[in-house]
């Protein structure tokens, strides 16, 4: 494969060309969102197989806990393929990446049940979940690095707020797979065997983004390194070598990720689940509450992307982080008021009135805003943050702890926290607390990137 021209000036690319770089790095990592978040999506049907039956709380939270595990993979991926990254390059890593998260996604398919094989079954499960955890951490930092790298300084946000759309539009797809499958199988065969048919899609869409992938160029500011013989030898030494570089990360960490991780897995995941098992909404009308949302809200991370390049970073993100912890809790009562009064208990599962769902969809498009806020232009100002040579694994390290370990986890501590605590709400305080003080690091410490030249 020919190399880009190491002369190559990422503020003159032909916008056609651009189009070509975001559409390739785009469809392969919505492939990957889609893989990593089909567990999620189907984590209260996966607990029934995969773990005892004769308590349901338990095997859920157990679900989730092996959900969860996939985000505490993630720093590890990010160390492992950053290095990579920097070293051989972006597009070969993430290459890799994706037949990584392709291949355990579609071995999920075929565990057999806790019923057939008993401990070994969620043994396995856990395996596969923490290998699609390591492939997520290389395949963001990968991805976010290459379209920057290509990205005019001045559109920067806009850019790479295309990405940014990327997970939620995997999540997306895996709720509307999730119920054609469930509508063409109908609910019994769907809970029994059917719910293997979207990991086992995962097969055939990573081998189309594959071939998609696969005739891409290297990003052209790693090979103008490349052709320089600037290379970094060890770049997680490097990352950590200077003082400068590791209070980066931290400020990183702390002033944005962990707001924006907890942000956006509340307003979409925890909010399923909310109102799924806590207010006990059936699940085709949970599913189409969060689908339309996210209709309604993925072309805000483009919105708020776009606007970073005008207004600046910090303020959008830090504003998006400040909303929720003043309006989660107040929305979240709302949804239960919501439900009170609209909702009728049918066979198990509320049944909702059309204006019951219409209200519940209005607040979760609200959630994903807030989502959209802190997260659109996360991507452009972590790129400008770090140097060229060191950038993929600087970017990685704090993106997927700081997001895998707190804002993965959401789910989790919230639903225990609900659990041990018989309150609704109490879950609600977890993404509240961080989102408050991530908003109180970065006014204090976080730089503004907006329009700084990433070509070292």
């Amino acid at each position: 494969m020919s190399q880009t021209n190491p002369e190559f000036d990422n503020n003159k690319i032909p916008i056609q060309k651009l189009w070509q770089v975001i559409l390739a790095s785009s469809v392969g990592t919505v492939i990957e969102w889609y893989d990593f978040y089909i567990f999620g999506s189907l984590s209260a049907i996966i607990s029934l197989s995969f773990f005892p039956k004769n308590d349901p709380t338990a095997a859920f939270l157990s679900t989730l806990a092996a959900f969860g595990a996939g985000f505490i993979a993630r720093p590890f991926g990010g160390i492992i393929f950053g290095r990579l990254g920097d070293r051989i390059g972006r597009k070969y890593t993430f290459l890799l990446t994706l037949l990584l998260m392709g291949g355990s996604t579609f071995a999920i398919a075929f565990i057999p049940s806790y019923s057939e094989i008993g401990l070994i079954a969620p043994a396995i499960l856990l395996a596969l979940r923490i290998i699609q955890g390591l492939a997520l951490g290389g395949e963001y930092g990968g991805a976010a690095t290459y379209v920057a790298e290509y990205a005019p300084d001045a559109h920067r946000g806009k850019y790479t707020a295309y990405i940014q759309t990327t997970a939620t539009l995997g999540f997306f797809v895996s709720i509307i797979v999730v119920l054609i499958c469930q509508n063409i199988l109908g609910d019994t065969a769907f809970r029994d065997w059917g719910w293997r048919v979207p990991f086992a899609l995962s097969g055939i869409l990573v081998v189309v983004s594959y071939f998609i992938r696969r005739n891409m160029h290297e990003s052209p500011l790693f090979s103008k390194l490349k052709a320089e013989g600037r290379l970094s030898e060890n770049p997680l030494k490097e990352a950590f070598a200077t003082k400068s570089n590791r209070r980066l990360m931290l400020v990183a960490m702390f002033g944005a990720i962990v707001g924006q991780g907890v942000v956006w897995h509340t307003g979409q995941f925890y909010a399923q689940i909310f109102i799924n098992k806590i207010l006990q909404v059936d699940f085709v009308t949970t599913n189409l509450i969060i689908a339309a949302s996210l209709v309604v809200g993925t072309p805000l991370f483009v919105v708020f992307g776009s606007l970073s390049d005008r207004v600046g970073r910090k303020v959008i993100m830090l504003g998006g982080m400040a909303l929720a912890a003043i309006f989660y809790y107040p929305l979240f009562a709302w949804m239960s008021d919501i439900v009170g009064a609209e909702g009728t208990m049918v066979d198990g599962a509320v049944q909702l009135t059309r204006w019951g769902q219409l209200q519940l969809a209005f607040i979760c498009c609200l959630l994903v805003t807030f989502a959209a806020m802190a997260y659109g232009p996360i991507a452009a100002f972590l790129v400008e943050l770090f140097p060229t040579k060191i950038r993929y694994t600087s970017l990685s390290i704090p993106y997927h702890f700081a997001n895998g370990v707190f804002g993965g986890c959401a789910p989790f501590v919230a639903t225990w926290l609900g659990a041990v605590t018989h309150s609704n709400f109490s879950g609600i305080f977890y993404p509240i607390t961080l989102a408050a003080i991530t908003v109180i690091v970065g006014v204090i410490y976080l730089p503004e990137t907006k329009g700084r030249p990433i070509m070292d």
